[in-house]
């Protein structure tokens, strides 16, 4: 019955949402343009190791790596990074690592926040319920968000390496070229 009651929906022209996703990957990009952002009053070049994972990570997934920056972990250095970024139309998708906890110096949400036109909270939520079967109660801690700015994908994330890992692998990855197609249309 239910195959008929599917079969009946599609006569009458209505949409089958439960392939609308399936759809939207084939349309979407399969190459993007990445800048990976270090948010750190403390992390060097050599102590970025979020940062070098990231950057690994996006290369691997065969995708391109336009630039890397760091900054301290100020609302101003962070916005006016942002501003500049986001008026680069090469730019696809800008990942922050750093910043995001509840510390008094964690101020990268606040400082990217101002430039969300919207926010994708399902990223902050799967992140957290990830990251809770990882690491317990810990997980409630992290204040990682996403969203669209400017027609690009902003994510930030956790200055942990394994966080970092998580978030990029099960997913960024899987979904962002959807994410970007969405962003723009």
């Amino acid at each position: 019955m239910c195959y008929h009651l599917y079969s009946n929906r599609q006569e009458r022209g209505i949409r089958d949402d439960r392939m609308g996703h399936v759809e939207h990957r084939k349309d979407s990009p399969t190459r993007l343009n990445f800048i990976i952002v270090t948010v750190s009053d403390t992390r060097g070049e050599k102590e970025d190791s979020s940062g070098k994972v990231l950057c690994e990570m996006v290369l691997n997934a065969g995708h391109a790596l336009l630039d890397r920056y760091r900054v301290k972990d100020e609302s101003s250095e962070i916005q006016s990074l942002i501003s500049t970024l986001l008026t680069n139309e090469s730019v696809d998708v800008i990942l922050l690592t750093g910043g995001s906890g509840i510390a008094r110096r964690d101020v990268t949400v606040e400082g990217i926040r101002p430039f969300l036109e919207k926010e994708i909270d399902g990223f902050g939520e799967l992140f957290r319920h990830l990251s809770y079967l990882e690491i317990g109660p810990p997980a409630m801690l992290s204040r990682a968000i996403a969203g669209v700015a400017g027609g690009k994908i902003v994510f930030s994330l956790p200055g942990s390496e394994n966080a970092v890992r998580l978030a990029i692998e099960k997913l960024i990855l899987p979904e962002v070229g959807h994410m970007v197609w969405e962003a723009r249309k």
